[in-house]
């Protein structure tokens, strides 16, 4: 698991998402929503909201705006309609995607993935069809000029919290957990002051795919734009080596 971190893409994700804080945290509110009508609005009964607020902290979200949010899922209750629906594809030369959803309309949303594969010369396979190429599993990312902890208390920190894989990368620390641990783990980092660059519950590859032509390139590209842009869509996974 270790040895590939991602945390150029994260911190230019990130930076990039800057402008369009108010749309991750509209993202996140509605996954609070989802999950508060299907599991109540303690997080400590109820792990999806855990790992939801944990992810919502990671991306800066203030905890009135979280507390919020958890209110007014639960004051509307049976209002809360959105659906849940993933899709499956390829973008150029093969990549493998998978697209994360929550919607009030399905068939808005289908053809609206269906067009940016489309456009980015892929295609929506069957349900299945790349998604066992990816783990599901807890990631934190910890920027290494952020974090005065020693790597060897840091890992020990993690691992004895209930941490799978701790990996040292140039400019990084990255920690795995299996999903059910990854609350803990978190909480754990969040108690010894510990800053996240990111903090979720996400799938990681198995292998990781190449693009060399500038055309394929150009065309993953339009994808995940296109996808970025949909506000039905919540994640994005794929194996692309940027």
């Amino acid at each position: 698991m270790s040895g590939h971190s991602k945390f150029a893409n994260i911190k230019h994700k990130k930076e990039k998402n800057d402008a369009a804080k108010g749309k991750i945290f509209t993202r996140i509110g509605r996954e609070i929503a989802v999950a508060v009508k299907e599991g109540g609005p303690d997080p400590n009964n109820n792990s999806k909201l855990k790992d939801i607020v944990a992810k919502a902290k990671a991306n800066n979200m203030p905890n009135d705006t979280i507390d919020r949010s958890i209110k007014k899922a639960a004051g509307e209750g049976q209002n809360v309609n959105y659906e849940f629906v993933s899709y499956e594809g390829y973008g150029p030369n093969g990549i493998a995607i998978i697209v994360d959803a929550l919607t009030d309309n399905k068939n808005r949303t289908a053809a609206n993935v269906r067009n940016a594969f489309t456009k980015g010369n892929g295609n929506v396979g069957t349900q299945g069809c790349v998604s066992f190429m990816f783990d599901k599993k807890g990631q934190i990312i910890i920027d290494k000029e952020e974090c005065d902890m020693d790597a060897d208390d840091l890992m020990m920190l993690a691992l004895d919290a209930g941490a799978e894989d701790f990996a040292e990368e140039e400019d990084s620390y990255e920690i795995i957990t299996a999903p059910e641990d990854f609350s803990a783990v978190f909480a754990a980092l969040e108690e010894a002051k510990i800053a996240t660059v990111s903090a979720e519950v996400t799938m990681i590859p198995q292998t990781w795919g190449t693009l060399t032509d500038e055309q394929d390139i150009k065309s993953m590209n339009k994808i995940l734009d296109l996808l970025d842009e949909d506000d039905d869509v919540q994640e994005v996974y794929h194996n692309w080596d940027e």
